[in-house]
C-alpha cells in the first residue's frame, strides 16, 4: 500500500509517475542560460596540505542561522581531502581571476602554485584577491545524483577592502561574461 493509499489524501506531488527521459546534454544546455558566480573551494587534507575546487553550485541558505550551501562533484578527487578537515572556505572570484578558475578547476598537479593565499585566523587557506570569503564548518552533507549536497555553518566572513567595488566573476553559456549595470537602484528592485 502507498502513502497515498495509506492517508487516504490524493496529492498529486505525492504519486509516484516515472521520470521522463532528460537529455544530459539537453539538460545541461538550458541549465547554461542561468548565470553563476563563481567560487573556489579551499581547505586543508589530513596533512595540512592546502586542497581546492573551482564550484559554480553555490548559494546562501539561511540568515538565520548563517547557512550557505555548496555542491561538489561525486567524482572530485579534491572535494573529499576539504571534507576530512570538517571546514572549508568559499572564496568569491573577481573578473580578473579567470585563470585562477581554471587553475582550480583541473584536477591533479598543485593548484595553488602561483596562486597567492595566506592562513586565515581560522586556520583556513583563503586566496589573498578573492572579493570576499566565507568560512564554515560542515553542517550537513546529503546524496544528490551525481553531486553532494554540503551545508555550511558560518564561521567567518569578509570582502576585499579598498579596492572600488569589483566586479564578479559571471559564467553563463559555457563561458565567463562581465556584468553591465544599467544603473544602481539602492534596493535591487526594478523601478
Amino acid at each position: 500500500m502507498s502513502l497515498v493509499e495509506m492517508s487516504g489524501i490524493v496529492d498529486p506531488w505525492l504519486v509516484a509517475e516515472p521520470r521522463p527521459t532528460i537529455d544530459a546534454s539537453a539538460f545541461r544546455a538550458t541549465l547554461s542560460h542561468f548565470p553563476s558566480g563563481v567560487v573556489v573551494i579551499t581547505g586543508f587534507n589530513e596533512h595540512g596540505t592546502p586542497a581546492g575546487l573551482t564550484c559554480q553550485s553555490f548559494t546562501s541558505l539561511s540568515l538565520d542561522p548563517p547557512l550557505v550551501l555548496i555542491a561538489p562533484a561525486k567524482s572530485s578527487r579534491s572535494w573529499p581531502r576539504i571534507a576530512g578537515g570538517n571546514r572549508f572556505a568559499i572564496n568569491v572570484l573577481g573578473a580578473d581571476h579567470r585563470d585562477i578558475s581554471g587553475a582550480f578547476a583541473r584536477s591533479g598537479g598543485d593548484k595553488f602554485a602561483g596562486v597567492a593565499w595566506h592562513v586565515s585566523p581560522e586556520n583556513l587557506p583563503v586566496l589573498d584577491d578573492a572579493i570576499a570569503v566565507i568560512e564554515c564548518e560542515i553542517d550537513a552533507v546529503h546524496h544528490g545524483g551525481d553531486h553532494w549536497i554540503v551545508v555550511g555553518a558560518v564561521r567567518a566572513i569578509g570582502t576585499r577592502t579598498g579596492s572600488g567595488d569589483p566586479e564578479p566573476l559571471v559564467f553563463y553559456r559555457s563561458g565567463y561574461r562581465t556584468l553591465q549595470a544599467e544603473s544602481a537602484v539602492s534596493d535591487g528592485a526594478a523601478r
